[in-house]
């Protein structure tokens, strides 16, 4: 049964798409059947592993309103093990049309219930906000991994991360747990960048990665591309980063 993964936080800017194309290409390298699930209306994620949104005859918005099945909408990329479940701009009004149905916060869970013992992983990118695609988000995960970055306000909106993760554990999905908080932005030469892992640690007691996510070119030029940075720049410390990242959650999931 595959694990599911939900990637959020409501701040944007933090690293959250970038986590969830690397993070799911790292480990589709190590061997293992990846799905990268994109609820963001921007599509970002769908553009960064090279897919281009206007040829998908069905994706997550069909899915979530239109009761396609997610087995329809799979699109299957040229990186090794990783398959998407594509993005659409319509998703953006999807926030209303999903206020009218039945069992509404629980509509991704029950569409990529068919497909979990397909995938080793499923990641879920969330949009940056914590309206009811991100709620679905959550109610479908088994975890959720918290991007922050090591800039000025990074704890910012954090709290209300947290009263909505309480929500959706009392409320949808007792088994919600933290993956992990991940510092992205990484620049261990500043002051700040220390001051913000501290407090980090502070507000997540024993939940915070051991691997760190740096500043890098490449990795802001890898989605321009339609790669991840792993096949963008396969030396570059991004890719070395993501790469460590995915070996520390193989480890902790033995």
């Amino acid at each position: 049964m595959g694990k599911i993964i939900a990637v959020a936080n409501q701040k944007g800017g933090v690293g959250k798409t970038t986590t969830a194309v690397n993070l799911a290409a790292a480990l589709g390298d190590k061997g293992k059947r990846v799905l990268l699930v994109d609820t963001d209306p921007q599509g970002n994620t769908t553009s960064g592993v090279g897919v281009d949104r206007r040829d998908c005859r069905v994706s997550v918005y069909e899915v979530l309103i239109g009761g396609a099945k997610a087995k329809e909408a799979l699109v299957k990329t040229e990186f090794k093990n990783l398959t998407l479940l594509p993005s659409h701009m319509d998703l953006a009004a999807a926030e209303l049309e999903l206020a009218s149905l039945e069992s509404r916060e629980a509509i991704l869970k029950n569409a990529l219930a068919s497909l979990r013992g397909e995938y080793d992983y499923l990641f879920i990118d969330c949009p940056p906000s914590l309206g009811l695609i991100t709620t679905n988000a959550l109610t479908a995960a088994d975890t959720i991994l918290i991007p922050i970055q090591c800039e000025y306000y990074a704890l910012e909106g954090l709290s209300q991360l947290m009263n909505t993760v309480r929500r959706v554990k009392r409320q949808y999905n007792d088994l919600l747990d933290i993956e992990g908080v991940l510092l992205t932005m990484y620049d261990g030469r500043l002051n700040l960048t220390q001051q913000v892992v501290e407090e980090v640690k502070k507000y997540f007691p024993r939940k915070v990665f051991k691997t760190v996510i740096p500043r890098t070119v490449r990795l802001s030029e890898a989605p321009g591309f339609g790669q991840p940075v792993l096949y963008y720049d396969r030396s570059s410390r991004g890719a070395q980063a993501y790469g460590e990242l995915a070996a520390e959650i193989l480890k902790n999931d033995r």
